[in-house]
């Protein structure tokens, strides 16, 4: 495996990872929310990543199953690893409650509102509020960890294909972003803090890359990539229907939510046959 593949593997899941930065970015200088346009930016990258699931990566994870362990067997190889990558980041989310989950996204408005809204003995509980951005980070670090793995895997095998993935995954972030650095700036009154910490949040991204990458890579067999590989297609698509989805049509954009998950199908498809 060529040293410039594995770093532009890397490189790419670092740029989704640190995207939390933008979200940070965000919450300082945009008093308010363009639901429309995130809106259609979630509903974008959802799209991108359910086709891209369906469509590319369970195929090439069954092909590369099938080929060594057999057409049945490595049809049902593939079909319970999907299903493991869906109960993997299920498990995660499961375990990670409340308000510190990045799946349960926040408009800006309602991170201002709800911290202006705290009780008056409350409202100056600056350790409280560093708590919840820390907490935060950390539920973010978590989630961001499989999906890390996920782009890296994906930019391994095929440069493109990591490119959309890495975008898509990006775009996901940025709200996430907004969670950490919003508490932590209230509680600081610091700005480089908050996005600091919102920064850092999203290295576990490239760590989970690095981390998969030195533990299967003497590992890194047919079997192993197909196994995966049908991991990662679980893993996006549950991020996709579990997150991505519900948030986009939560910010009061249903139509558009939808027409951004065809936008972002068209897209993958497009750039997939241009590559053929």
């Amino acid at each position: 495996m060529e040293t410039s593949h594995v770093l532009f593997a890397f490189g790419l899941t670092l740029f989704a990872g640190l995207s939390t930065g933008i979200g940070s970015a965000l919450a300082f200088f945009a008093r308010t929310t363009n639901t429309k346009f995130l809106s259609v930016a979630l509903g974008f990258s959802a799209g991108v990543m359910i086709y891209v699931s369906f469509v590319e990566i369970f195929f090439k994870a069954k092909d590369a199953l099938v080929a060594s362990l057999g057409g049945v067997a490595g049809t049902w190889a593939t079909v319970a690893s999907f299903f493991g990558g869906v109960l993997l980041i299920a498990i995660i989310d499961r375990f990670v409650p409340g308000y510190e989950n990045p799946h349960e996204l926040h408009t800006i408005e309602e991170m201002d509102q709800g911290l202006e809204n705290l009780p008056k003995n409350e409202a100056h509980d600056f350790g409280k509020l560093k708590r919840m951005g820390l907490f935060t980070a950390l539920a973010i670090g978590i989630h961001n960890f499989p999906e890390g793995l996920a782009t890296f895997t994906a930019a391994l095998t095929d440069p493109n294909l990591g490119i959309a993935i890495a975008v898509a995954i990006a775009i996901h972030n940025i709200p996430e972003g907004i969670a950490v650095s919003v508490p932590i700036y209230y509680a600081t009154g610091s700005r480089s803090k908050a996005f600091k910490l919102s920064f850092l949040s999203g290295v576990s991204e490239p760590v989970g890359a690095l981390v998969g990458y030195l533990i299967l890579l003497p590992f890194f067999t047919p079997t192993v990539f197909g196994v995966l590989f049908a991991g990662v297609a679980g893993i996006m698509v549950f991020i996709s229907l579990d997150e991505l989805l519900p948030a986009a049509q939560e910010f009061g954009e249903p139509h558009s939510a939808i027409y951004g998950v065809i936008a972002g199908m068209g897209v993958m498809a497009v750039s997939l046959l241009l590559f053929l």
